[in-house]
């Protein structure tokens, strides 16, 4: 990034950070809409639909319960977006064409959700592989989006930006689901069964992704290939696949000699993925076990992305007051009762459900961007990008156990129950693991300066 110059190189900036801003505004529809509402419930009908007599569907030959497909199939894209990631980040460090790749991978991601339009009947296997394409490519989109913060904002400007970033997908995805809310309660009135009415929420969410889409394609600007590294950047050869891995490698190996830093990065990855599960099977658990209805979920997720913003606010404020260490840990407390309290619920009780979305909307944002923040003081100066994506890398690496976890303890138990309770393991093992850093002493041992509060 050149440093700050005339008013026209700064409007030139300020230009393509608007720009940025809206691949937020256009992913997160899916993220909020397709993932964590409507496709889970909905898939597992159509699974269950084609399923046998013991209610089993047997993809690929394999026989899965029918209740199980949704959480496999949201493993199974994890793990294409991991053997695909690398290949893209190289691709885009030796083309400097960034932007191609973010398209491809955009409307790729887009056209699988718009196809989601066409899952009736016991096309459970179509909505499946929809699904595996659609969530790897939000996964990849969303690296190649996030490599862009350093070329288009200065150091100092980058947590702004990056907030504003958070805040138009949060925007998008409340106002989306006022829109499905408003279709799915009438849908009567417009003619069209509950399930088309859920078709049209998921294909318009693919719509409104590609749309908007546009304004970062129209507006961000491709560094050239070659252009001067960042400190700590990839290194020459991380234009190649191989040489992708041989970066992240260095990183892991460099990680051995500052191990408290990499005990916070395990620490990290366990409890986010747990959080990352509850969000996209909390849909699955309502419908299914609590028996609660689409318009009951819409609400419950519109709860949680409001108060979300209100959350991070707060954990920010307690940071302050008694350090990120021990407001992560007190979230994490927080986490684990309120799962455990979401075990005791009632079927058929939206009330009690919408308090359990109030107490994950309280603790969600604060919980990831406290993580963050903490990180980046564990960190050795002039390697800040090698170890970003080292934890980006590996956070998508672990997301698959969660939702494994989940779909295998219902698999076993056949109660969605247990299959809740049993996300406490990861909260809890977090909360061991974290505790036992002293981040005082990591901090100084990365070469950083401590904070008075950390």
């Amino acid at each position: 990034m050149a440093p700050d110059g005339d008013g026209q190189e700064r409007a030139a900036r300020r230009r393509q950070q608007r720009g940025w801003y809206f691949y937020d505004f256009a992913c997160s529809v899916y993220s909020t809409s397709v993932v964590t509402v409507f496709l889970g419930p909905y898939l597992t009908e159509v699974a269950k639909a084609a399923a046998d007599q013991d209610g089993y569907v047997h993809p690929l030959g394999l026989s899965v319960r029918a209740g199980s497909f949704f959480a496999y199939c949201i493993s199974a894209s994890v793990v294409l977006a991991i053997v695909t990631m690398p290949l893209t980040g190289s691709a885009a460090d030796r083309t400097g064409r960034k932007k191609p790749l973010l398209g491809a991978a955009a409307y790729l991601g887009a056209c699988a959700t718009a196809g989601m339009f066409f899952l009736d009947g016991d096309r459970y296997l179509l909505g499946g592989a929809l699904l595996i394409v659609a969530n790897a490519s939000l996964a990849v989109s969303m690296a190649l989006y996030n490599s862009y913060l350093p070329q288009i904002a200065t150091p100092e400007e980058r947590d702004a930006v990056s907030s504003r970033g958070w805040a138009f997908g949060y925007a998008s995805g409340a106002l989306v689901l006022l829109l499905d809310l408003g279709l799915f309660t009438a849908h009567a009135r417009f003619g069209v069964s509950e399930g088309v009415a859920v078709r049209i929420c998921l294909a318009t969410a693919g719509l409104w992704w590609g749309a908007f889409t546009l304004v970062p394609l129209a507006r961000l600007r491709d560094a050239r290939a070659g252009a001067p590294s960042a400190p700590g950047s990839a290194a020459p050869d991380a234009g190649t696949a191989e040489g992708g891995w041989r970066q992240l490698a260095t990183t892991l190996r460099d990680m051995r000699h500052r191990p408290l830093t990499f005990a916070f990065l395990l620490a990290y990855l366990i409890y986010s993925d747990g959080i990352q599960t509850v969000i996209s099977q909390a849909s699955v658990y309502g419908s299914e076990e609590l028996g609660l209805g689409q318009s009951t979920l819409i609400t419950a997720v519109l709860l949680v992305q409001v108060l979300a913003v209100g959350g991070a606010l707060t954990m920010g404020r307690l940071a302050r007051a008694y350090g990120a260490k021990r407001t992560i840990l007190g979230s994490l407390v927080a986490w684990t009762a309120t799962l455990t309290a979401g075990y005791f619920l009632p079927a058929g009780a939206p009330v009690w459900f919408f308090v359990l979305a109030a107490g994950i909307g309280l603790v969600l944002g604060g919980t990831q961007a406290l993580s963050r923040s903490l990180f980046s003081h564990l960190v050795p100066r002039g390697k800040e990008a090698g170890y970003f994506s080292a934890y980006e890398m590996s956070d998508r690496g672990l997301a698959w156990v969660g939702p494994l976890l989940f779909g295998l303890t219902y698999q076993l138990t056949g109660s969605y129950r247990a299959a809740i309770l049993s996300l406490i393991a990861f909260f809890v093992l977090g909360f061991a693991l974290l505790a036992r850093v002293p981040v005082r002493r990591a901090v100084r041992e990365a070469g950083n300066p401590v904070p008075e509060r950390i």
